[in-house]
């Protein structure tokens, strides 16, 4: 049958508040909800030919065997019909004249399932007594094995009546978890209320329960309960009977895809219902942060009846809740942070204690260091004095800007009147981007040929750079160095000077040697600093650097 596993695999569109035919035609639209998964079906075709059987004498194709109510086993009931069979009533005047409308039914549901007319067969209930209310007109005899457990099912049948001026049949699925009977429905199936189409006569119409069960058992049964006693009309047929998977779908993402680390992104964990749009209550799941990751905040959600738990901090979300009839999806929103850079992916395995839902594929997140601003300097030199200033000579500057460069200065030499001169001065500053995001900024002053204060100060070259990096947590290191060739300071010559290392010219100066000065982000590295008594000021080879503005 194959149209009719087709609707039932897309499930009915228009769920009200009973039990609503398929529409005889179904257009996919991406990014709709998913069509339920045929669990079991059962079509009466299994072995069958002309002769007409009751219902206890079919095996199904999987070995299934099926039971009813005695009332549903006479009078033109239970029988497995089809137009093929011979014309004579096969129940020895039960039928009276309507074996002919039982085959006609049989040949009503083919042509609406888009089968063949003339051989499809049907389980009959045409009744010709009262067969009683609320008795079993059709049941499985064997568990049907499931391949999980939490799972929303539910019930797609086939099914057709005639005699709608009369009472009509009303048929209640059960399903069965060993000895206990849960209801599908919260109201039952009416053909003659809800036609899909009339076929020759005949009301016909797929119909799926509007209750679905979270079946929490390993194999299930199928018990079909017509609520109607009378045989004054309650005249009908069903085919294709199916146990539908209609379990939600659970997905997660993350918005935006990238963030800086300590600011949140939100993960979202978003419930999508099947076609059919019924409730699905009860479903469930426990899910796990990817490692390195923690809430800013706590989850809010616009599920039905849901809870969601996860403390500012925490590294997992447990949430419960439904889909309330008719709604689409829902979602659970969960704002999630790093400390430190990186791409942070959570998949199916982080997601446990899954009830009721479909596993979750992967989504990821990246978080990256934070845009600091690149502020790198440096000069050959740079003369403070009460009367005179020089300087910055040969300066390099890149300015507190987020944006890569580099910038550079050389001069051949510079005088520094009442001081001395300076040689070839060559600076540098730049500012560059490595793959991971992190950011590294320098800076690079050489001094060549100092001779200052008449020789008490001299050198073949002075050099300074400083250095600042930022690393994945957004932590910024400043180092520095001081490269001294030949320096001289009233004579002696200074080797491998201590950081802030200051020789004093008595009754002159103070020369601070390989200096350092801590910046907010960055450092300053002067390779020579001299202070006269006068209250002259002289750096030489002067290299600044820092991350952030």
């Amino acid at each position: 049958m194959g149209r009719s596993v087709i609707r039932a695999a897309v499930a009915a569109l228009l769920v009200g508040a009973g039990l609503t035919a398929f529409p005889s035609t179904i257009q996919a639209v991406a990014g709709t909800p998913q069509a339920p998964v045929v669990v079991f079906t059962e079509d009466f075709e299994n072995g069958q030919g002309a002769v007409p059987i009751l219902l206890p004498a079919y095996v199904g194709a999987a070995g299934q065997s099926y039971t009813a109510d005695p009332a549903w086993l006479v009078s033109c009931n239970g029988l497995v019909a089809s137009l093929q069979q011979p014309p004579n009533d096969p129940t020895g005047g039960q039928c009276n004249s309507r074996w002919p409308d039982v085959k006609r039914m049989a040949g009503d549901l083919g042509q609406w399932a888009g089968g063949d007319r003339a051989t499809n067969h049907a389980l009959s209930a045409y009744t010709e007594t009262n067969p009683g209310a609320n008795k079993v007109q059709f049941e499985t005899a064997q568990p049907i094995a499931l391949s999980a457990t939490n799972r929303f099912l539910t019930f797609s049948v086939d099914a057709a009546e005639q005699n709608c001026y009369a009472l009509h049949a009303l048929l209640a699925f059960y399903l069965l978890d060993g000895p206990t009977a849960i209801p599908t429905f919260t109201n039952p199936i009416e053909t003659c209320a809800n036609p899909g189409q009339v076929v020759n006569g005949t009301s016909v119409g797929t119909f799926a329960s509007d209750k679905p069960v979270l079946f929490t058992g390993s194999s299930l049964g199928i018990r079909l309960v017509n609520l109607q006693g009378s045989g004054n009309g309650n005249d009908a047929a069903i085919d294709n009977v199916r146990v539908l998977d209609v379990t939600p779908q659970l997905d997660v993402s993350f918005s935006p895809a990238s963030a800086e680390i300590n600011t949140p992104a939100t993960l979202t964990y978003t419930v999508t219902n099947t076609t059919e749009l019924a409730v699905k209550t009860g479903w469930s799941f426990f899910g796990a942060l990817p490692n390195g990751l923690k809430t800013t905040a706590s989850p809010t959600t616009d599920c039905a009846d849901a809870t969601a738990t996860a403390a500012p901090g925490a590294t997992a979300v447990s949430v419960e809740g439904a889909l309330a009839t008719g709604q689409t999806s829902c979602t659970v929103s969960v704002p999630v942070t790093a400390t430190r850079a990186g791409t942070y992916t959570t998949c199916a395995a982080d997601v446990s204690q899954l009830v009721g839902l479909n596993p979750p594929g992967c989504a990821s997140v990246v978080f990256v260091p934070p845009v600091l601003g690149f502020d790198a300097h440096a000069h050959g030199g740079k003369l403070t004095s009460p009367l005179l200033s020089v300087g910055p000579l040969a300066p390099a500057d890149l300015d507190c800007t987020t944006t890569p460069g580099t910038d550079s200065d050389q001069l051949a030499s510079a005088s520094l009147p009442g001081v001395g001169s300076l040689g070839v001065i060559t600076t540098s500053a730049s500012g560059v981007v490595a793959p991971d995001g992190l950011r590294t900024t320098a800076a690079s002053a050489r001094t060549a040929g100092l001779s200052l204060l008449g020789g008490l100060v001299t050198a073949d070259e002075v050099k300074a750079t400083a250095t600042a990096t930022d690393d994945l947590s957004g932590v910024v290191t400043a180092t520095g160095t001081t490269n001294l060739t030949n320096l001289r300071v009233a004579g002696v010559q200074v080797l491998n000077p201590a950081v802030d290392q200051t020789i004093v010219i008595p009754l002159v100066a103070s020369v601070v040697v390989n200096e350092r000065v801590p910046v907010p982000g960055g450092i300053v590295v002067n390779a020579v600093h001299v202070k006269l008594l006068t209250g002259t000021d002289l750096v030489v080879s002067q290299a600044r650097a820092r991350l952030g503005c």
